[in-house]
């Protein structure tokens, strides 16, 4: 899909939404991977990020899983804040996860009882991840990854631009994919909450 054909699609969020959880907060720091999907750079040397780019990634990122066995989806956080999102949103699909410590070899190891073969990675932050995100590349398997201002997004396919160390942020995000994925796989009744996703502190 074109980035520029969906400009005119109203948000899954409205503008104030996105902007009051946080997604849009970047780092003090840009890589030159990220330049496209930063908006400005606030007087404090914050860089802010696209929602509007934010938002369109996150339809893709739904419909690229709403395609796979779900058994086949591997999502990952090392992040204290990405872990109760990761397993709160794997566990209503029936994705694979690791909430914590990634167990190395789990993607090069045959011999270890965790090893699998998935279909495609998600991350939650490339930096932190980057031992599931090493063996992903590796051994070809695809990656989406929600990448901040700073991180370095080569050995990710499909990026969503996010904040992915705040608290609120990382629920949001998590939440708009799996609400979005509800929708694409034709569940009616998705109730839950920006909160059911939050961590607690």
């Amino acid at each position: 899909m074109n980035e520029g054909e969906v400009d005119n699609q109203e948000l899954l969020l409205t503008e104030d939404q996105y902007l009051t959880s946080g997604v849009h907060i970047g780092t003090q720091q840009k890589s030159a991977d990220m330049k496209d999907f930063i908006f400005k750079v606030r007087g404090d040397g914050l860089y802010v990020l696209d929602v509007k780019k934010t938002d369109r990634r996150i339809r893709r990122a739904a419909k690229h899983l709403s395609r796979l066995d779900p058994k086949t989806v591997l999502v990952v956080s090392a992040r204290q804040y990405g872990q109760k999102p990761v397993k709160v949103f794997s566990e209503i699909f029936g994705f694979n996860y690791f909430a914590g410590r990634f167990v190395p070899g789990t993607l090069s190891n045959p011999q270890l009882p965790s090893f699998m073969e998935p279909e495609v990675l998600m991350v939650t932050d490339p930096s932190a991840d980057q031992q599931a995100l090493k063996e992903a590349v590796t051994n070809g398997i695809p990656v989406m990854g929600l990448c901040d201002a700073n991180n370095e997004t080569k050995n990710v396919d499909i990026v969503i631009p996010s904040n992915n160390k705040g608290r609120r942020a990382l629920a949001t995000v998590y939440w708009l994919i799996a609400r979005e994925l509800a929708k694409n796989k034709g569940i009616e009744n998705f109730e839950l909450t920006v909160e059911d996703f939050e961590a607690t502190i």
